[in-house]
């Protein structure tokens, strides 16, 4: 026999959002000093890879204050005018994320370019670039899997897309300290050609980010085993003999759920308002949904009616 599953468990709010707060600091903290360094010594060394990195690196500053004022907004309980909870703060978080990707992308793209077009211009490389790099990567790569630890704990999407942001920090880093070592052996197109292809990688993440979270804000449905999983939970619910017209969307990182419980048409209103509390209960225990709308459909003689 199957062990039986743990049931949901949402991390407590407070220190939902104190994780949140204390793992973007660490990263501002990071970011601050690796890109005035980045920058400093990729002007010292005339890198353009490290220059553009450094660039990468002050656009995650701007993301960590986006993650900042979303996790303060989020977490205001729902009022008149937003009933449900400020929680899509963290999916419009997630975009800008994603629309800021796409835009430094497009600056390192072109100014790569211009670059590869006039290869006479490009200087050779101080070697102190190549240590500057190789320590952006050590460092990123350490934030990326510090952020992704945190922000898996708590379940937050906002979190998890500012990690991968890092991430990206740490493969870019790499490029570009590949490209270096190119320019160093005495092929200075590769250090423009660094830059393009991270400038490429950044713009594939700002659009998966941004895509995802624009779908979000939609009202996009969850992942079909996610979407079995919540029925299954209310099929297996004493009294529930069927149901339909299940529909789900997505708020920040929990799910609203609208169903129609089909119930037997003998029983009295009390009943049947038990048993769709019963089964509305069931289903915030053991997933991430924020509420259930439930609509009682009697069952007569074997036919449902609505």
């Amino acid at each position: 026999m199957a062990e039986p599953q743990p049931a949901f468990q949402e991390p407590d709010t407070p220190d939902r959002n104190a994780a949140a707060h204390r793992s973007t600091m660490v990263s501002v903290a990071v970011n601050i000093v690796l890109s005035i360094v980045q920058i400093a010594i990729g002007i010292f060394s005339k890198s353009q890879g490290l220059i553009s990195d450094g660039i990468h690196t002050l656009s995650d500053l701007f993301a960590d204050f986006v993650v900042l004022l979303a996790n303060k907004e989020s977490k205001k309980e729902a009022d008149e005018d937003h009933q449900y909870g400020h929680l899509r703060y963290e999916n419009a978080a997630s975009l800008v994320l994603g629309v800021l990707l796409l835009i430094v992308s497009v600056g390192m793209l072109w100014t790569a370019v211009v670059k590869i077009q006039a290869p006479e211009t490009i200087p050779e490389v101080h070697s102190i670039a190549l240590w500057v790099a190789l320590i952006a990567l050590v460092a990123k790569e350490g934030l990326f899997r510090y952020m992704l630890a945190v922000a898996e704990r708590i379940r937050s999407s906002m979190l998890i897309a500012n990690a991968w942001h890092a991430r990206s920090d740490a493969a870019s880093s790499l490029v570009v300290a590949l490209g270096i070592i190119g320019n160093l052996m005495g092929y200075p197109l590769f250090d423009p050609i660094a830059a393009f292809v991270v400038g490429c990688m950044v713009g594939r993440m700002g659009w998966k980010f941004g895509w995802d979270a624009l779908h979000d804000l939609m009202d996009r449905a969850v992942s079909p085993e996610e979407f079995e999983a919540i029925k299954l939970t209310l099929k297996e619910t004493p009294g529930v003999l069927g149901l339909h017209d299940m529909r789900t969307r997505k708020v920040g990182d929990l799910i609203i759920v609208d169903v129609h419980l089909e119930l037997d048409g003998s029983l009295t209103v009390v009943e049947g308002h038990k048993i769709a509390q019963e089964a509305t209960a069931r289903v915030l225990r053991e997933h991430p949904v924020l509420d259930v709308m439930t609509h009682v459909d009697p069952v007569i003689n074997g036919e449902v009616k609505e």
